[in-house]
């Protein structure tokens, strides 16, 4: 008698990466070296008394909450706690050393670099390995952090590589959020993730594996990085907060979407077109039955010139 194959929702590439990211805009980021609970914040990571203050301090802000622990035995014997805030749309990173969770209640959310801390200059890059959440994250996220720890080392490069709690999309497994800017990436291998932190070093927009940016809808996240693609096409370089979404129109009747894009670095403008496509087998988690699933794709890009144009994010 065969046995059944089990099949992990990540092995299944139903769907294209872009406009899939985890949409926040304000993280709040914790090293918590215990149990991580299915939902961090379901009461049993930090008891139900104090998930409850944590939850509301962080829905008063509209922020997330992100768990973050080191890869290696060592990183996790520690005498404090990293304490991150990121603006997302502002692309800063505050960093704090703490003594427990209940520091984050004291955190000042209103706005980017309020909360005592010192500004971080280098990225963070937060690989999803919470096992609890989904299988796959374990199964594809550990092998991809500890090679990652391997290749930027904690002591020489400033606690650059993190395991973290979920990110959505475990389904893209390896997923990771790069930090400050909020983007998503999923499917990637360890020389697409090296790349992808030595680009992120400098700024430099990184496009294989990218499922978008957080700050922006999913229409928005597509169209971005379809500008970015068209860019990289004809040679031009391309950074981090060098794109900017100044409008989108989304015709849900209609399945479209227009999308106008700038590149600030320019004074160009973009006018990205969308349709919406509906695709089969999508498997949301594992031992979830595959479902239809929508997604937009892109029907043309086209420059509008160079024009002054006021940046909306």
């Amino acid at each position: 008698m065969t046995q059944a194959t089990t099949i992990r929702c990540s092995d299944v590439a139903a769907e294209p990466l872009p406009g899939s990211a985890k949409q926040a805009t304000i993280y709040v980021i914790f090293e918590w070296t215990r149990a991580w609970s299915r939902d961090v914040l379901d009461g049993d990571t930090f008891g139900q008394e104090l998930t409850a203050k944590l939850k509301a301090h962080l829905d008063e802000a509209g922020a997330t909450l992100q768990l973050i622990r080191q890869p290696t035995r060592e990183g996790r014997n520690i005498d404090n706690h990293h304490l991150y805030v990121v603006f997302a749309e502002h692309g800063t990173i505050e960093v704090l050393h703490v003594d427990g969770p209940e520091a984050i209640l004291d955190l000042d959310l209103s706005a980017p670099l309020r909360c005592g801390g010192v500004e971080r200059t280098r990225p963070l890059l937060l690989v999803c390995t919470h096992a609890k959440r989904d299988a796959c994250c374990a199964i594809k996220g550990r092998p991809l952090v500890t090679e990652l720890e391997q290749r930027f080392p904690s002591a020489d490069n400033g606690d650059v590589i993190w395991e973290t709690s979920h990110t959505k999309g475990h389904r893209f497994a390896p997923s990771t959020l790069l930090m400050p800017w909020g983007y998503s990436f999923g499917r990637m291998n360890v020389e697409a993730t090296t790349a992808m932190v030595e680009a992120a070093r400098n700024g430099e927009y990184f496009i294989p594996g990218n499922r978008g940016r957080g700050t922006l809808t999913s229409t928005s996240q597509v169209a971005e990085i379809a500008v970015a693609e068209e860019l990289a096409r004809t040679g031009r370089h391309v950074n981090y907060g060098q794109l900017h979404i100044i409008d989108e129109e989304v015709e849900p009747d209609a399945g479209t979407a227009t999308v106008t894009v700038n590149d600030s670095r320019a004074g160009v403008a973009y006018r990205v077109l969308l349709n919406t496509r509906t695709v089969d087998g999508v498997i949301s988690s594992c031992g979830k039955n595959p479902q239809p699933g929508e997604v937009w794709d892109v029907v043309s890009v086209h420059a509008l010139g160079c024009e002054n144009n006021e940046d909306r994010q």
